[in-house]
């Protein structure tokens, strides 16, 4: 599975920005899709993730502000942000957790990355 992000960017605080995330390859291994974030310094840290059944979590900071959602159609996973704040400003990374079998018929487990992309709130 490959991922291809896009949409961050230069934001004023209280902005909006909407990223993008597009899966390809054997994309019915996905079994959920996440967005993390890494701000200059600190850890990557999951900000919101929605799996198969559509089951959305969000990490405390974001909740009522961000909003996670999927086009299955275009296997592409979207991270609406609303009301940004300079502490948003961070390396935002698509994230998706894979199930797939083994030649002996064991399940494998993984995840894999897409590119990050910039999101900065300032004015």
């Amino acid at each position: 599975v490959q991922l291809q992000a896009s949409g961050g960017g230069l934001v004023q605080p209280g902005g909006s920005l909407r990223l993008s995330c597009a899966a390809s390859g054997s994309v019915s291994t996905i079994t959920g899709m996440g967005w993390y974030r890494q701000a200059p310094g600190k850890e990557r840290d999951l900000v919101a993730g929605i799996n198969k059944s559509g089951t959305t979590n969000y990490a405390d900071s974001v909740k009522g502000r961000f909003t996670i959602s999927r086009d299955n159609a275009k296997n592409t996973v979207y991270l609406q942000m609303n009301s940004l704040r300079p502490e948003d400003t961070a390396v935002y990374y698509c994230a998706a957790d894979l199930l797939y079998y083994n030649s002996r018929d064991e399940p494998v487990v993984s995840r894999t990355w897409g590119q990050g992309t910039q999101v900065t709130v300032s004015s």
